[in-house]
């Protein structure tokens, strides 16, 4: 079986899919070891571990460096969220994701939002379909397959209307080819069930405060969670404060 025949298969298990989220090689070796089943880059993560914020502040020539890294060292499959594309033109985004294809990318996830000067805004739900359709056309006549997982911003944004828009935008992208979606910042069980009803497709969150548990989130029909930047924030949280302490207690015993 093929990583991303693997990958696909993961997808549709009756178990949930815990992707573990990543932002260099070492994290990468460390959720291998924990026997994670596959791994994706948190775009967040990865660009703050630069000195960059998220928003596509970081090349894409520096994305695909370490996504080449993180497979080259490990044997688990890698997703890549490559935010809105990293262009604005189809046509690059297209080439940009057979680049991270061609050095054994099985999947990326894109969302229909956009940052623009450091605000987020969210795309016409029909601009964003054609994107995905044309992607999918594309990879199709090339021959390519990989995981295309779309991601839908209502919630993560705190849109108006989040339920319902959201649902609008997961038939639409279903109709247009995504493989499964990802819906990040969903919490309410009742929302997530309506949102598994809406589609066909793998459905996609991300771990919150407020997110019950992952027997009940299997139970709900959720094929797969996103760890996104958080294990990062917290090591970068610990880090700061074990340097607090170190100051306080003038001295570096709080380390050992």
């Amino acid at each position: 079986m093929t990583k991303i025949e693997n990958f696909k298969k993961l997808n549709q298990s009756n178990d949930i899919l815990h992707i573990g989220n990543v932002w260099d090689v070492q994290s990468a070796l460390i959720f291998e070891k924990q026997n994670y089943k596959a791994l994706g880059t948190s775009s967040l993560a990865m660009a703050n571990s630069l000195g960059f914020e998220d928003g596509e502040e970081l090349s894409f020539e520096t994305l695909l460096m370490i996504a080449k890294q993180i497979i080259s060292t490990v044997n688990i499959p890698l997703t890549v969220d490559i935010e809105g594309g990293y262009s604005r033109d189809t046509n690059q985004i297209i080439e940009n994701i057979i680049s991270l294809y061609e050095i054994g990318v099985v999947g990326v996830n894109i969302e229909d939002s956009i940052v623009t000067n450091g605000d987020r805004t969210i795309l016409p739900q029909n601009d964003f379909a054609s994107i995905l359709k044309n992607i999918k056309k594309v990879l199709e006549e090339k021959n390519i397959d990989i995981f295309i997982n779309a991601r839908t911003d209502y919630f993560i944004m705190g849109l108006d209307n989040s339920l319902e828009e959201t649902i609008k935008r997961v038939k639409l992208y279903e109709e247009s080819g995504a493989d499964g979606i990802f819906v990040p910042c969903i919490v309410d069980i009742k929302d997530i069930k309506e949102v598994v009803r809406s589609t066909t497709l793998p459905v996609n969150i991300m771990t919150m405060p407020d997110l019950l548990s992952f027997d009940i989130l299997q139970q709900a029909g959720i094929k797969r969670i996103s760890q996104g930047p958080f294990i990062y924030n917290s090591l970068m949280e610990n880090f700061e404060n074990k340097l607090k302490t170190i100051s306080k207690d003038n001295s570096f015993k709080s380390l050992f």
